[in-house]
């Protein structure tokens, strides 16, 4: 549990999900971006917020897993992943502006944004998304299995992703979205969350059904009774 900069991305990969949390922390990120960082030995070995680009700097650069787990101490098991990401960045480059549906269809499921394949392929977010949509290359909404598969499990807890075929929940309609305040910053904390909690309780005192979306895990507003969807 950290006071600041905690956030939580659920996906149905390790690279889906890590690109997904690193866009969450700073809205100006891509995802694991290799050019955002040059590599940097010394910043390897250190775990500070820099590391994850400098990583990719060096798994770009050619560097090696057995390299980066000296530096780094990460196991290798991540390591794998993260270089899976950045082997696809080559693949998305080479494409350039020949970007087919199924290379499309492969970054959507490896967490990358339409922005961040936009700059790869030194295209627009619009043309990438308005490619996406003529593919009908789109999410779908998941629930989140809170019992690891013991049983048939029916939760709130919802995200969406690429890598399915169907959708595990209907959309009767007739909600009221609240968006929260989304990860803790210095100066930004708990009491915008109360604003987001205020409003989903006058929403359910008024009997109106609610969505809440949010990605801070220590929030009030992400406890499963606060809201009938929770994404």
């Amino acid at each position: 549990m950290k006071s600041v900069g905690e956030v939580m991305a659920i996906g149905r990969n390790f690279e889906e999900a890590f690109q997904k949390a690193l866009r969450m922390v700073d809205g100006d990120v891509h995802g694991f971006d290799p050019y955002r960082s040059t590599v940097d030995r010394d910043q390897l070995s250190e775990p500070t917020d820099r590391r994850p680009f400098v990583l990719a700097a060096g798994l770009k650069a050619g560097m090696t897993i057995e390299e980066l787990h000296d530096l780094t101490k990460i196991d290798r098991w991540f390591l794998h992943k993260l270089k899976h990401i950045i082997d696809f960045y080559g693949e998305l480059e080479s494409a350039g502006s020949q970007l087919t549906s199924e290379l499309l269809l492969r970054a959507k499921r490896m967490g990358f944004a339409d922005k961040q394949i936009a700059v790869v392929t030194k295209s627009t977010e619009l043309a990438v998304r308005q490619q996406r949509l003529e593919q009908n290359i789109r999410p779908f909404v998941k629930q989140i299995d809170t019992v690891a598969g013991e049983w048939p499990a029916s939760t709130n807890y919802l995200y969406n992703t690429y890598n399915a075929s169907e959708h595990d929940v209907v959309f009767p309609g007739g909600h009221t979205i609240v968006v929260g305040s989304g990860v803790y910053r210095i100066g930004s904390s708990v009491e915008f969350d109360w604003c987001a909690v205020g409003c989903l309780r006058e929403l359910r005192n008024l009997k109106k059904p609610t969505i809440m979306i949010n990605y801070n895990p220590e929030t009030v507003s992400t406890d499963y009774d606060m809201c009938d969807r929770l994404y």
